[in-house]
């Protein structure tokens, strides 16, 4: 992949320079660092002083409700934007329009939604949650557009404002009404405080409002938007309905704890190497224009993915007991059994990646939506056969789940990048024995030392530091590829620059 980025004209002029793929690549990654360590704290200090599983549990069901509407918030105008060649200030305009004028039926939809989700729960507070939490969509519509531009041109310095900024203002908001006993509208009311400074921020660093409203000419928006949330609802009927699942079938103490487990583990890969995903789809719309092959750059990214979130995925179901106990405290002792199940099935799941992002890259949206379905369905089927022996049962369906999922994808990702398959075979190889170095002083903490429920937290800091050592060692002498990315990103940073040139 390369490392600079043509830059197209737009708005009738020249778009600000744009930044290196490393250099924005570092950018998104220290935004996600910074706010996952916010969000984190957070939760933390909600969770161990303040909230009960039940509370948290009840704040999920009414988030994975509004999160299956929520899906055609965006409309797929992200997408659409980064992919246009050029762009006008009406083109702009009409997205702005459309991203306003859907972010109303949604709230709107939510709000009709609130009390027949109260009644079909039993629990009458759902109904305010969602109430509140529809409120908040009335403000993403200033953020969505203006973002989408920013990493059209790469500009991931201004997402680094928009998305610190948005985690500063929901952790406070979130630790301040639990603190003052609001329970679960505590969380409900911080998704508002986080989408209007999100949309506050944003604005100002890109100015992109849905007003005077401009519907002329929005055929081709509405008809790749439309495709896109067909195949982005299916996806999120997945990914985002477990909760209600094992809300429906267990209870809200069982809903918490799940939960829980599944932020953990996706804050910890978004923290690996989520936001690193935002840079790729621009990235890769410049090597289809450019009529160069998709398999090196799909093999550079797949690389990535399994050196650094395999062992980190891996650790964190390793650690997951002491973790647990460490952070939440004994009433949340049921979160580190999931958690386990979690996190090693990211592994499979990471190992294809971009599997709904290169599809509509490379106009292959009509199959992709066929994957989806059956996705979709499998996903739904084995949760609700797992939640049957219980919510540790709904975890273990995780993994049978990640199972199906790479067998489902991976001829179809080789069909549209044509990647070289003895070179994927070779990298997985490298990652699997990089992540055993990175937990084999884990491991042998707990047989000849301390075990999970005994170990303390500098004997437990220790021995994750001399995994870290040990992956690094690994992956140089395995000559693993991800190396020079390594480099490549350090030498982005001041600091860690010099280290790299020693």
């Amino acid at each position: 992949m390369s490392d600079t980025a043509n830059t197209p004209e737009t708005e009738g002029g020249r778009e600000p320079a744009a930044m290196s793929v490393r250099g924005a690549a570092v950018w998104a990654m220290a935004g996600q660092y910074i706010s996952f360590a916010i969000q984190f704290c957070s939760s933390v200090v909600i969770s161990r002083f303040f909230l009960s599983p039940a509370e948290v549990g009840l704040f999920s069901i009414g988030l994975a409700a509004a999160l299956l509407v929520s899906i055609l918030q965006d409309f797929g105008l992200s997408r659409y934007l980064a992919a246009q060649p050029t762009l006008s200030r009406e083109e702009i305009a009409r997205c702005s329009s459309v991203a306003f004028l859907f972010s109303f039926v949604i709230a709107s939809l939510i709000a009709a939604a609130a009390y027949p989700m109260a009644q079909a729960y039993h629990q009458p507070a759902l109904m305010k949650i969602l109430l509140i939490i529809s409120a908040s969509y009335l403000f993403l519509p200033l953020a969505v557009v203006p973002m989408a531009l920013m990493a059209r041109s790469m500009q991931f310095h201004r997402h680094f404002a928009v998305n610190v900024g948005g985690a500063l203002v929901q952790a406070t908001v979130a630790v301040s009404l639990a603190w003052a006993g609001s329970s679960s509208f505590a969380l409900a009311w911080a998704t508002v405080g986080s989408a209007v400074a999100r949309g506050l921020i944003a604005q100002a660093m890109r100015r992109a409002p849905p007003w005077p409203l401009r519907l002329d000419g929005v055929k081709p928006v509405l008809a790749f938007g439309s495709r896109s949330s067909l195949l982005y609802f299916t996806g999120a009927l997945g990914t985002r309905s477990p909760d209600l699942i094992v809300g429906k079938m267990l209870t809200m103490a069982a809903v918490g704890l799940y939960s829980r487990a599944v932020s953990l583990s996706d804050q910890f890969r978004m923290l690996i190497a989520g936001a690193i995903g935002s840079v790729f789809f621009p990235a890769f719309a410049r090597i289809r224009d450019r009529g160069e092959p998709l398999g090196p750059a799909y093999l550079r990214v797949c690389s990535g993915y399994t050196a650094i979130v395999w062992p980190g995925m891996a650790g964190l179901a390793f650690a997951a007991q002491p973790l647990v106990h460490l952070l939440y405290g004994p009433a949340w002792s049921g979160v580190a059994p999931l958690l386990q199940w979690i996190a090693l099935s990211e592994l499979l799941f990471i190992a294809m990646p971009l599997n709904t992002d290169l599809p509509i890259l490379m106009g292959r949206m009509d199959k992709l939506m066929v994957f989806c379905v059956i996705d979709t369905v499998m996903s739904l089927a084995l949760l609700a056969g797992g939640a049957h022996w219980g919510v540790q049962g709904a975890a273990i369906s995780r993994m049978a789940y990640a199972v199906g999922y790479v067998a489902l994808y991976a001829r179809f990702m080789h069909e549209i990048t044509q990647f070289d398959v003895k070179i994927m075979a070779g990298i997985y190889a490298r990652s699997f024995v990089a992540m055993l170095a990175a937990l084999a002083p884990l491991a042998a903490t707990y047989l000849f030392w301390q075990s999970p429920d005994q170990i303390a937290l500098p004997v437990l800091l220790g021995a994750v530091a001399v995994g870290v050592a040990l992956w690094l060692v690994a992956l140089v002498l395995l000559r693993h590829p991800v190396v020079n990315e390594l480099e490549g990103l350090a030498e982005k940073v001041p600091l860690l620059r010099r280290v790299v040139r020693a």
